[in-house]
């Protein structure tokens, strides 16, 4: 291939990583019979009984908590006007097939729509582009990630035990790394919360730089 060429194809491959929005993605879907937050006061307590307590739960339950205090409500650990009942599940491993352009000398794909752990996916301003090494295409590739479905569950009832909320929020995880996915979980539920009541939206968060990836090596 040319010289010319191939400091054409590098030069516009660095253009389009540029251009990389990462994001993670939830589905959310909350319903709810709340008011506008007046400083009440919320205590976290798990679902599970058997987290209660745990340095996990501790963890995550802090994240909550966070968002409620920018929500407008007040945490305590005595009697509290809502309990915020939390919890978060991981299914099994699945196989989960996939397929991309397998370009000529091997360079990767990266395409709205490209599946990455966490709920990542890329989007570049340019689609998707030829590697070099060679010209055009040269079909497509094959391959199977074991993934995880992460689901948090969240609701609040008042101390007259009447529920006044409930969401939860569901994403896909290749490498089964729940702490790292959490946070971004737990900001999902709570964007534009409380949320319109009834539907399921998806939810996209912008990753911070030097976020990384456990499959697609970038």
């Amino acid at each position: 291939m040319p010289y010319r060429l191939i400091t054409a194809i590098l030069l516009l491959s660095a253009f389009v990583l540029a251009g990389c929005a990462r994001t993670f993605e939830a589905d959310v879907a909350r319903f709810h019979r709340l008011s506008a937050p007046q400083q009440q006061t919320v205590k976290i307590v798990a679902i599970d009984p058997d987290k209660q307590g745990s340095l996990e739960f501790e963890q995550y339950a802090g994240l909550v908590r966070a968002q409620l205090i920018d929500a407008g409500y007040r945490p305590t650990e005595g009697d509290a006007d809502i309990t915020v009942e939390f919890d978060w599940l991981v299914s099994e491993g699945r196989e989960k097939v996939f397929s991309r352009p397998n370009y000529y000398g091997g360079y990767p794909y990266y395409g709205r729509g490209f599946f990455h752990p966490y709920g990542f996916r890329s989007s570049y301003y340019g689609g998707y582009y030829g590697g070099y090494g060679g010209y055009g295409y040269g079909g497509n590739q094959v391959y199977s990630v074991t993934v995880h479905s992460v689901r948090m569950t969240v609701a609040m009832v008042r101390s007259n035990d009447e529920v006044v909320f409930e969401g939860r929020a569901d994403t896909t995880i290749s490498n089964n790394d729940v702490p790292s996915v959490m946070p971004y979980l737990v900001q999902a539920m709570f964007t534009g919360f409380p949320g319109q009541s009834g539907q399921t939206q998806t939810v996209e968060l912008k990753l911070p730089k030097g976020s990384k990836s456990s499959s697609t090596g970038y």
